[in-house]
């Protein structure tokens, strides 16, 4: 796990090495343990190293291969690398260090660009092929591991992350107004631009190559895609459960291998819980990291945030050293402006415990087992399928799913949210036609079935929002020096997850079928009875974890920001988004900001994703349009 960058000027002038460096150094915590520079005329590849295998100098990058032909910055960890060393020995490859970045080298030597398809792992590689004279860039089947790119004509750049860019003399910070029109939709970006203008993130199992041929006008090449589509019918439950069952143990086995400590977060919930019941299985002894919150002024739906009771439940099951950290409600205050400045391509959720955890985490291990995927995977989110499955048509559906996704604000009130300068120079459909692109992707789509419905949703959510789970989590660790891997998200259980009919995921899809909504009336209280999700994981899962945790309703990681926004931090809201001298506030109405903070505070309308939100893109303008600096 490190942080790479690179340089290619189309222009062939020499790479600077004092540019290089400080476009290195700008990812030091991404990786503490070393650096390393490469430089061969017009290309110039940086490295920052988190030494998780082969610990000593032989795992050092930038890494060259055997026959000198290829130079390689690699970030992430490829979980079937001794398989592939044992394939490449048998072509004749020798190996000098027990690192998977050496298994990389050689495999570029050997078959070339294709064999990064093979690798089982999550990764962003730039690879430099001196004969050819190409730089290649890659990243993984899921896009658990950033790769940003930006180039003006003259000069490409590539790295993990966008920061390393200012320091390149030729980079400037705009705002990206279309990315900011995503934002405040979807808080997320479906397309694979930022909020910086100009800045491109490679897509998932895309490889791009970058040569004085090609110039400016390289183009990606996706070599992998999700696919629900093509469900085996003839499965039967009992499959399902002990195809699970077995897949995952083998992923969370696979992806333990280390030369240095590990550990799994663990909340309340089965998905982290499972993870960490068959880690333990495979170490002495296994350290886990829960985050718990203050909740003595939490009022409502939020009084069950605080997960420690369940996560000790867990942890004392599998007498794991269990660490706790309580988060109370002023912690925003310090860690927002170093969120900010870590995911600097803002997307989804009120990330600041992650940010906690992480650090906490980072005091005992390098690597940590994280639950993500298993709800993407296996239907973890009812309350959305539930609004679509009985859609008439492809139109329908996407009407009513693009309405849900608009989590922040509707295109209708957009006129209200934007000053008038920044409404006039945007495209208010744009994000529309990005959702319906995420579709396109995907031929095999079919939109006639309520099991079609959700299979789409899942594809859909496979591609949007897991990318910006997969990002936050990856900046906020790194931030720490600490290295997150996600067992759902093994290329092999993917492929058998996807192939489980939907009736084994969702258990009560048969009694939804039946209800008429229109009689009923209360959807809401629809979508609350029919909280299953998950039906053949909770299965395959339950010889292993305490009923109690089996059984648990669903529930994401959060703080009780909806108490707090209008209890202890309702005055650091209002100081932050409508004091003096608001950044932001020349792109954002701050009338509508105002309207938005009266009600939420006066509890009209539950808007904490929203000031979130609001929160954190002023804290993007202070940090990166006016450099401001961390206190």
């Amino acid at each position: 796990m490190c942080g790479i960058t690179g340089i290619f000027n189309f222009n062939q002038q020499p790479v600077a090495y004092q540019t290089i460096k400080a476009m290195t150094d700008a990812m030091t915590h991404r990786g503490p343990d070393g650096e390393g520079t490469f430089i061969e005329e017009y290309v110039g590849l940086g490295h920052r190293r988190l030494a998780i295998l082969d610990v000593s100098s032989k795992g050092a990058q930038p890494m060259v291969s055997h026959n000198g032909n290829w130079v390689i910055v690699f970030n992430g960890c490829v979980y079937n690398f001794k398989l592939l060393k044992l394939e490449l020995q048998s072509k004749g490859h020798e190996f000098v260090s027990t690192s998977d970045t050496e298994v990389i080298a050689e495999g570029l030597a050997e078959y070339g660009p294709s064999f990064l398809e093979r690798m089982d792992g999550m990764f962003a590689i730039g690879a430099w092929h001196k004969p050819s004279k190409t730089l290649w860039l890659s990243r993984d089947r899921f896009g658990v591991k950033p790769l940003y790119y930006w180039q003006n004509g003259a000069t490409f750049l590539f790295s993990s992350e966008i920061k390393a860019f200012m320091q390149h003399p030729a980079f400037k910070v705009e705002v990206n107004i279309d990315a900011l029109n995503e934002y405040f939709s979807f808080q997320n970006v479906f397309s694979y631009q930022t909020l910086f203008k100009g800045v491109t993130m490679l897509p998932p199992a895309n490889t791009i190559k970058i040569n004085l041929e090609t110039g400016v006008n390289f183009k990606h090449h996706s070599w992998w895609d999700h696919d629900f589509t093509q469900p085996d019918n003839t499965m039967t439950a009992e499959d399902a459960k002990a195809e699970t069952n077995r897949l995952l143990s083998k992923a969370v086995a696979k992806q333990m291998v280390a030369d240095v400590p590990i550990g799994s977060y663990l909340s309340g919930g089965m998905d982290s819980g499972s993870l960490s019941v068959l880690a333990s299985r495979q170490v002495d002894r296994l350290y886990t990291f829960t985050a718990g919150f203050e909740m003595s002024e939490v009022q409502g739906n939020e009084t069950g945030f605080d997960e420690r009771l369940d996560a000790e439940l867990t942890a004392n099951f599998i007498k794991s050293e269990h660490y706790e950290q309580v988060l109370n409600a002023g912690d925003i205050r310090w860690s927002l402006p170093r969120v900010v400045w870590h995911i600097e391509d803002l997307r989804v959720g009120m990330s600041y415990p992650n940010y906690y955890i992480s650090r906490l985490a980072s005091k005992f291990v390098k690597v940590c087992l994280q639950g993500t995927g298993g709800d993407e995977l296996y239907g973890g989110y009812p309350w959305r399928y539930y609004r679509v499955f009985k859609s008439l048509g492809k139109n329908e559906f996407f009407e009513n799913y693009y309405r849900f996704w608009q989590r922040l604000v509707t295109d209708e009130n957009k006129i209200n949210l934007f000053r008038s300068e920044v409404y006039k120079k945007m495209e208010i459909e744009q994000p529309r036609k990005v959702f319906e692109r995420v579709f396109a992707f995907n031929k095999n789509l079919k939109y006639d079935t309520p099991e079609e419905h959700i299979q789409n949703s899942l594809y859909f959510e496979m591609k949007t929002f897991l990318p910006g789970l997969l990002l936050v989590g990856d900046k906020l660790s790194m931030a720490n020096g600490l290295e997150e891997r996600f067992p759902f998200l093994d290329n092999e259980l993917v492929a058998f997850a996807q192939k489980i009919p939907v009736k084994y995921k969702l258990a009560n899809l048969e009694n939804m079928k039946r209800i008429d909504e229109n009689i009923v009336g209360n959807k809401k209280g629809i979508f609350q009875q029919y909280n299953d999700g998950k039906n053949v994981l909770r299965e395959a899962m339950s010889d292993i974890l305490p009923d109690r945790i089996i059984n648990r309703k669903k529930q994401g990681f959060s703080a009780p920001d909806e108490s707090w926004y209008r209890g202890e931090n309702a005055q650091y809201v209002k100081d932050l988004l409508l004091g003096r001298d608001i950044v932001s506030a020349q792109f954002i109405n701050q009338d509508y900001v105002r309207q938005i903070i009266d009600e939420h505070c006066n509890k009209r309308i539950n808007h904490r994703l929203l000031l979130w939100s609001f929160m954190c893109f002023e804290w993007w303008c202070r940090l990166f349009l006016n450099n401001e600096k961390i206190k």
